[in-house]
Order: C-alpha cells, then structure tokens, then sequence
C-alpha cells in the first residue's frame, strides 16, 4: 500500500468523529470554554497596569527592580506577582479616606509649574498602603507630573510615587516616613528625578485648588461649611448614628434620595442644595477637625460646622428640558470660537433654564447625548439659543442677539485639536502633535480666534460677552446672568442644581495631558500678539478685558 492512506487515516478518524454530532458539540463547547478562561487571566495580568488599578495591585517582592527582566527566572517571577495580586484584589476591597484632620510639616520645593509640597519617602506596606486611593502603575513612562496629575484630577491630596513606575493616590498618609536617602530609584520616564524605592513612596501634598472635588468612594468631598440658620428647613432629614462613619451618613442620604450629606458629630443631615445651604461660603477644613466615632482617619465635623459630601443620588431639579413652549422670532446665538466650551456652556444652559438649545450645524453624537435641539432648523424658534462657530458678517447679523464665549486660545487651539483628530472627548495622538499636523493648525485657527471674536464684536446687535474662564470660577453668579440676557425668569434652586452636575458628558479627562509645551517660541509670539488685539477691541467697547490669567505680560 502507497503511504498516502496511511497518513490519511488518522485525519479520517478526527473527520469522522466530529461528524457525530453531539460529540462534536460538546466539543466545541469546551474548546469556547478554555479559550473565555484565557481571556479571563489574561485581561487580569494586564488590568494591573492600566490606570484603573485598584489600591492593592503592588509590586509583588519577586519581581525585579527593572519591572521585568530578560531571563526565563525573571519572566516568571513577574508571572507569580501578577497572578497573586490578581486574586488578591478579587478578595479585598478598597479602604476610603474622607478629609484630611492633620497638616504634615516641612516641605522641599516641589517641581517647577507645579503646585505642591514634597512631603517625604515613607514605607509602603504592599498588604497596608500608606495611600490607600487609586493607584497606576507604567514601567516605561511614568514621571512625578504624571503622577501628580492623575491624582490631582480624582481629587486626592496626596501623590507618591513607588519603584520609579508605581502610583499611589490618597486622602491621608497612614505610614511612617524614613530617611530620603531610601527613596532613591529614578523615575522610568524622567532620569533627573527620584520616584521611590523598594516598598517606599516619594509623597507629594497637592495644593487643589477650591472648586476641587476630592472624591470618597462614589461620594465627593464638598468641604466644610457653617451649619445653616435653620437646619431642619435647610436639611429636612437627619439622624443621630451611633460609631459615626462618613460611609455610614453618606449611605443613610442616599438612601433617602438625597443628594447632600451633611456630617455633625454623632449627627447626620440630608438635603439638596438650596438658597437657605448653597455651599458657596466654604469655612477653614480646621473648623471640622473631630473624629468619626467609628473611624479615626475621618473627619464627622461638629455641631458647628459641617463637613459635607455630595452623594450618587441625582438631583432632578434641573433634569426636566423641553422645547419652548411658543416659537420665537428672537434668535439669540450661542457664539464661539471652536474649543472654547461652546458645548459645556449648552449643557449649563439646558439645566439653568430647562430649554432645549439649538444648532447651526448637526451632529449625531450630540443629539445621541441628549442635545434634543439638534435636530431642529436653527431657524425653528424652539431652541433658547442657537450654537454657532460663524463669524462671517452674514451670519452674524441673521440673529437677534448673542452671548460670545471667549476661552483662553492657548487651551482652546489644542482643545480642537483634539476634538479634531480624537473626537468630543477623545485625544489626538502623540503623532499628531509631533508631526505637521500641528503646525498646520496653529497657523490657520490661531487668526481665526482673534477674527471671530472681533467680528462678533463689530457685527453683532446685542453682544453678551462670557469668559470660559470666568464661568468655571464662578458658575452660579456667570450663569445668573446668562439666564437674565435670554429673556428668562432666574430659579436659584435650579443654578444650585447645576453646580452638583456642571460636568455633563463631553468634559476632558485630564489624565492624557500634554507632559511638554506644543507651542513654540514663534507660535507664542504670535498669540499674544492676537490676545492684545482681542484685549484693546473689548476694552474700547467698555468691557471688561480678557483674564488676567492669559493676558500677556
């Protein structure tokens, strides 16, 4: 016999043995079944390195200094450390944190732009963490700013940073620090600075500014705040808990659906906010120093002053839109220069005023977002105003009246950048940024900033003129006036609703910053030289000039 049959005969069987069909189901079901669990432990290997990883996901002692090595030994090493912290974090749930009750003393310079203090190296307990908040880990690029900043976006107090690669975020300090000298391994993306050492964090304290929020598991940290006149109009509901925790008055308001809960002593309040607590006048944190009876790293405040956090509980005051009940022939736009928070500012308005805003354009994701007005002709009349980045003579003068947002052109330019090339809240990649692309951009829109502004200016009828700036400081007295010029009775209830949910769902996170400057020398030159052009055209119209904060010196 030729040795084709043979060679053939086990290929035969395999084919004869799937064509039983239950057998070749169950089969098929198995080999579905090992691959998911493979997905399953691989997904977990590399969750430990994303910035998502949870407070426990420490550097196993097995694994190398350089994160990695090239040996077979090395290799497993990492392997073991990866898949004993992968269970462990299924069984261990994260420790929150609220204020902080204590100051830390003596201070180094911290790194230049950046607000904050180096605090010292302390040890780090990969079975107790010093900084038990979010934690990211990044063997290849992770530098003091970096972890700075993704702890300052999430509202922590504290940064420290671990091995040269490793993260650590957190509301309080729960270790003892040692001698400098331990915390002695560079940085994995910057050789000139220090990030730690084996099992020691280098901490920095994080001077947030006060509109920060500093989250505490799903709640957010409002500050301290004098009790109200009258607590009972101010917070109907409210409770005496015994062993007070901030999880405990947190849990209890949020079970009675609302969206404030206000710690006193052994006391706990919940409300909304409303003229009677607005939680515009915060106090001294100083002012709420006491112990949670249940929890000595909290802070429950007195029967003074309070300390407050805002809970998951929606506030629907200000969730109701709809389209204006009669149609108007008063034609208000919503100008502005692209990226200058045009759709931050209708998100603001819709809430304020409980209208529907139009659009000279139309976009699916907007509309998909909520934007109901998008669809409409933005000559329809049933919007409260109509979003525009026009600024020829044409379009300016077919409305009636318009509120111009006016948003620092620094940030601006490379807000649209991004939305050009990563969509509303995506991010334009480091190609981009470092090819002509940039350039390009700059040279183009950079003009059009100033041109649009100064064409509103001059061609517009009735000009409300809103710094970006200006509204994220002071949202409730900003968009007041917003309200006013739409024609529209003002409902403070609703404006205090608003600031509990500014946000909306197109705000940046700021954990993809830029870590170098994109504009060079030239570029500079030239947009200071457009923001004095913008700066003299507002002030000879009596208007206040642009901010101080982005006005060339």
């Amino acid at each position: 016999k030729s040795p084709q049959p043979i060679m053939a005969r086990p290929l035969l069987k395999i084919h004869r043995y799937f064509r039983r069909k239950p057998i070749r189901f169950f089969s098929f079901i198995l080999l579905y079944l090992t691959a998911g669990s493979l997905v399953f432990l691989h997904s977990g290997f590399s969750s430990d390195t994303s910035t998502t990883g949870a407070s426990g996901s420490g550097r196993d002692p097995l694994i190398s200094e350089g994160g990695g090595g090239t040996g077979a030994g090395s290799s497993t090493s990492d392997a073991l450390g990866l898949l004993g912290r992968v269970f462990k974090e299924t069984r261990r749930a994260p420790r929150r944190f609220g204020p902080p009750w204590m100051k830390e003393n003596g201070a180094q310079d911290a790194p230049e732009g950046r607000n904050t203090k180096h605090i010292g190296c302390y040890i780090d307990d990969t079975q107790k963490r010093a900084l038990r908040g979010v934690s990211f880990l990044d063997y290849k690029k992770m530098t003091v700013f970096r972890c700075q900043d993704n702890c300052a976006e999430r509202g922590y107090l504290y940064a420290g940073l671990e091995f040269g690669a490793e993260c650590y975020c957190g509301h309080k300090i729960q270790a003892p620090n040692v001698s400098e000298s331990e915390c002695n391994m560079e940085c994995k993306g910057e050789k000139s600075n220090l990030c730690g050492g084996p099992n020691r964090l280098s901490i920095y304290r994080l001077e947030l500014s006060q509109e920060s929020a500093r989250r505490y598991g799903s709640a957010i940290f409002k500050g301290c705040f004098k009790r109200p006149d009258n607590v009972t109009l101010a917070l109907p509901a409210s409770a005496v808990i015994k062993n007070m925790s901030v999880d405990k008055c947190v849990d209890m308001c949020t079970e009675k659906e609302f969206s404030l809960a206000a710690l006193a002593g052994e006391k706990c309040h919940c409300g909304f906010p409303t003229p009677l607590f607005t939680l515009h006048e915060r106090e001294d944190e100083e002012l709420c120093l006491q112990h949670c009876a249940g929890e000595d790293f909290e802070s429950c405040g007195n029967n003074d002053f309070f300390v407050v956090y805002q809970t998951q509980v929606q506030d629907n005051r200000c969730m109701d839109r709809r389209f204006l009940p009669t149609r108007s022939k008063h034609l208000v736009a919503l100008a502005s220069f692209p990226g200058a928070g045009n759709t931050w500012a209708r998100h603001l308005i819709e809430l304020a005023t409980g209208y529907y805003t139009g659009s000279y354009y139309f976009d699916g994701s907007l509309y998909n977002k909520g934007f109901k007005g998008e669809r409409d002709h933005w000559r329809s009349g049933r919007t409260i105003c109509i979003k525009t980045h026009e600024s020829g003579k044409k379009e300016i003068e077919a409305v009636d009246a318009s509120i111009l947002m006016i948003r620092n052109p620094y940030k601006a330019l490379m807000a649209e950048f991004n939305r050009k090339y990563g969509g509303h809240i995506g991010f334009a990649s480091q190609a981009h940024w470092r090819g002509k692309e940039w350039p390009e951009f700059v040279k183009n829109y950079a003009p059009w900033w100033a041109s649009h502004t100064l064409d509103w200016l001059k061609y517009g009828k009735t000009v409300q003129v809103v710094h970006f700036e200006d509204l994220k400081r002071d949202l409730f007295s900003e968009l007041k006036g917003m309200v006013i010029f739409l024609g529209l009775e003002v409902s403070e209830d609703r404006l205090l609703c608003v600031e509990g949910q500014k946000d909306g769902n197109f705000k940046r996170s700021g954990l993809r910053k830029l870590e170098y400057d994109p504009y060079t020398p030239e570029m500079r030159a030239t947009i200071d030289g457009l923001i004095k052009t913008v700066d003299t055209a507002l002030r000879k119209r009596n208007l206040p000039g642009v901010p101080e904060e982005y006005r060339p010196r």
